[in-house]
């Protein structure tokens, strides 16, 4: 098995960190042999897109183009790695109800018409293999289940954005209240969350 583990969070010690770790570790510890590949944009952020990138998504003659000027090599590099592996681990916060603009730099780079969806008169085909994809998301306040007091737009959106590219077997862990909580209460709650991902995942 090989896991591509992505972090966002610009924390060395992040409550998201350290539940994207656990993952990895209950995964390894499923699969030994496994290997994985880091990318860590929390302390390696990739750039956002530059105008050479804008400009070949803009036309199929530009798309062309940039495939042999370079300007989509740095999307090319991030889509092998997401075709590599077969789990994704992704850890996040949750950064004014959203995604951190870090993960979003990602996304901007893998979702690329005609290499990772196709267009059609009924909207976007993915046209990656579907895998697992573990989310562990931290949030200092509560956006889901009975006491939810803020809004949500990071699931939705990651649901939508990695659907588009057939990314569709997603698994949101959710480690919340992490400003009012404990750290007692906190570590069992991120072991609470780590103990399900050997149910999660295909046999």
């Amino acid at each position: 098995m090989k896991i591509l583990h992505i972090d966002c969070s610009p924390r060395a010690q992040s409550h998201s960190r350290r539940l994207s770790a656990g993952i990895v570790e209950r995964l390894l510890a499923g699969s030994p042999g496994a290997s994985v590949t880091r990318r860590d944009l929390g302390r390696e952020p990739i750039p956002h897109a530059d105008p050479g990138y804008a400009t070949a998504l803009s036309s199929a003659d530009a798309l062309a183009a940039g495939l042999s000027n370079g300007a989509l090599q740095l999307s090319e590099q991030l889509i092998q790695e997401v075709e590599a592996a077969d789990v994704l681990v992704i850890g996040t916060p949750m950064n004014n109800f959203t995604v951190p603009s870090v993960l979003k730099a990602w996304i901007d780079q893998i979702l690329r018409i005609g290499r990772t969806f196709a267009a059609s008169p009924t909207g976007k085909i993915g046209l990656l293999q579907d895998r697992p994809v573990f989310i562990g998301i931290a949030s200092g306040g509560v956006f889901t289940g009975d006491r939810a007091n803020q809004p949500d737009f990071l699931t939705p959106y990651l649901t939508a954005a990695l659907g588009c590219v057939g990314l569709n077997a997603l698994r949101f862990l959710p480690l919340q209240a992490t400003a009012f909580l404990d750290p007692e209460r906190l570590a069992a709650a991120r072991a609470s969350l780590i103990a399900t991902v050997d149910a999660l995942t295909p046999s």
